[in-house]
């Protein structure tokens, strides 16, 4: 009996330990949010992320010298074009030890059609955990967190795919 009662006193505070031990692994589990950060674009607009809550929005870090970033390009231009009048806002980040002539010259032969921000004093690379390695690429909900984070070529079919999802649904 008193092995009975012994158990039944444990009850709740095992429930207990399951309730938190459930509440960790959910708050571990959300989704970050992302950094606020602003910076000027080539073209001399005003970019801020702030700006841009309620819609979705993709940052890619990319460099002129790196050649998975310069082979990619056209796809990210591609999922630009295939998203862009259903809201999507895309920020291409040239890193700090970027030349600002070669990112024009790329810009400008390439005709990219999508924000451009020379990120010279690594205002952006910093706030986005300091990003080192190019390609690096954020997708950001329409409710400013992380959804998606490619280190290397983004998988643009999985982007594709949850952009649809992300568009579809209805904020809460």
């Amino acid at each position: 009996m008193s092995t009975r009662l012994a158990l039944l006193r444990r009850g709740p505070l095992v429930l207990g330990l399951v309730a938190l031990v459930a509440a960790l692994i959910i708050w571990a589990l959300r989704l970050p949010s992302a950094p606020s950060v602003s910076g000027q674009s080539l073209s001399g607009q005003v970019v801020q992320t702030a700006a841009l809550r309620d819609r979705p929005y993709l940052v890619h870090f990319w460099a002129t010298s790196c050649v998975t970033c310069v082979k990619e390009m056209p796809a990210l231009v591609a999922f630009h074009q295939a998203f862009a009048e259903k809201g999507l806002e895309t920020i291409a980040v040239a890193m700090s030890y970027d030349r600002r002539e070669y990112v024009e010259q790329f810009v400008s032969e390439r005709g990219l059609p999508f924000t451009m921000v020379h990120d010279l004093d690594g205002r952006w690379s910093e706030a986005y955990g300091r990003v080192g390695v190019t390609p690096t690429t954020f997708l950001i909900d329409r409710e400013g967190r992380i959804a998606k984070r490619f280190v290397g070529e983004p998988d643009f079919e999985d982007l594709s795919r949850w952009l649809d999802r992300e568009l579809s649904r209805k904020l809460s």
